[in-house]
C-alpha cells in the first residue's frame, strides 16, 4: 500500500526550534508522506524571514498576518504594509493570518480591531483567513457573521465543542485537527472532530507548539503529522487512503490551490 499524501495546514516552520535541523525535519516528514505545509505569519518583523523559506514548487507556502499575542507591537502602518505586500501578490502567499482572538493571552478589546481589520483585508483580496481562536469560538463566529464573511477560513488548533465547530463550519470555516486529538482526556474536542464530516477538516501540527501525546513540549514537528493522521483515522473509523484524499482536497479548497500544486509529489 502506498503512503498517503499529507499536508500540514499550519506549521511555524520558521521558528528557531528548526534552525539547523530544518532540512532534516523536512526530509523526515517527506519520507512519511508529507508533501507540503503552510507557515503562518505572526509579526511584521518575521514576514521577510518566512518569505525566504518559501518554496512553492516543493510544497512550502506561507501567509501574512498579525497574531493576537503581538498586536501591541504593531501600529496602523503595519496593516498598510500588509495591504501593500498582498497587492504585490507575493509568490507562495496563500492567506491572511495568523490572526484572531485569545481570551487567555492579552486583552480581547485590544485584539478585536486587529482581527476585524485583517478580515477586511482578506475579503478585499479574496484570500482565506487563518484564525487563532482560544476560548473565543463564539466571538469569532459572531464577528465573521456580522461581517457577512463569504470566504474560506481555517479555525486552527481547534479545541471546543461540536456545537461551536458546526456553527463555524456552516459559515465556511475548516476545522484544524492537531495534536490535541491524540489525548484521550480531550473528550470534548475528540467528540467534535468525530461528529464533524471529514469534508470540514484539515490536518495541522502548529509545530513546534501543540505537541501530540508522546512528544515533548516545544518539540513538535511536521514529521509527527502522520501520527496525528493515524489518530484521526482511528477516531473516525475511516479508511486511511480515502480520508487522506479528502483531507488534501479540503486543504486545496481552503487555500484555493490545486492539490497537485499545493502538495507536489516530486
Amino acid at each position: 500500500m502506498s503512503t498517503p499524501i499529507l499536508f500540514d495546514s499550519h506549521c511555524h516552520f520558521d521558528f528557531p526550534r528548526f534552525d539547523g535541523v530544518r532540512d532534516d525535519e523536512w526530509a523526515r516528514a517527506y519520507q512519511q508522506g508529507l508533501r507540503g505545509l503552510v507557515i503562518p505569519g505572526v509579526r511584521r518583523p518575521d514576514w521577510p524571514r518566512i518569505a525566504s523559506l518559501v518554496r512553492p514548487k516543493s510544497g512550502i507556502w506561507y501567509c501574512l498576518g498579525i497574531h493576537p499575542w503581538f498586536v501591541d507591537e504593531h501600529d496602523e502602518s503595519d496593516l498598510e504594509r500588509l495591504e501593500a505586500l498582498l497587492n504585490s501578490k507575493p509568490e507562495g502567499c496563500l492567506a491572511v493570518g495568523e490572526c484572531g482572538l485569545d481570551a487567555l493571552h492579552g486583552d480581547l478589546d485590544v485584539q478585536e480591531p486587529w482581527f476585524r481589520s485583517q478580515i477586511d483585508i482578506a475579503a478585499a483580496h479574496e484570500l482565506p483567513l487563518v484564525v487563532h481562536s482560544v476560548k473565543t469560538h463564539d466571538q469569532v463566529h459572531g464577528i465573521l457573521r456580522e461581517k457577512h464573511w463569504q470566504g474560506r477560513a481555517l479555525i486552527h488548533g481547534f479545541s471546543g465543542s461540536y456545537q461551536q465547530a458546526k456553527k463555524l463550519v456552516d459559515l465556511g470555516c475548516f476545522i484544524g485537527v492537531g495534536g490535541v486529538i491524540t489525548f484521550e482526556r480531550a473528550k470534548k474536542t475528540r467528540d467534535a472532530i468525530d461528529r464533524l464530516p471529514a469534508s470540514a477538516l484539515v490536518l495541522e501540527t502548529d509545530a513546534p507548539d501543540m505537541a501530540p501525546a508522546g512528544v515533548d513540549k516545544g518539540q513538535n514537528s511536521p514529521a509527527v503529522l502522520p501520527g496525528i493522521f493515524r489518530a484521526l483515522v482511528a477516531l473516525k473509523g475511516e479508511g486511511e487512503q480515502a480520508l487522506a484524499d479528502q483531507l488534501l482536497a479540503n486543504a486545496a479548497e481552503l487555500y484555493g490551490t490545486d492539490s497537485r500544486l499545493l502538495a507536489p509529489e516530486t
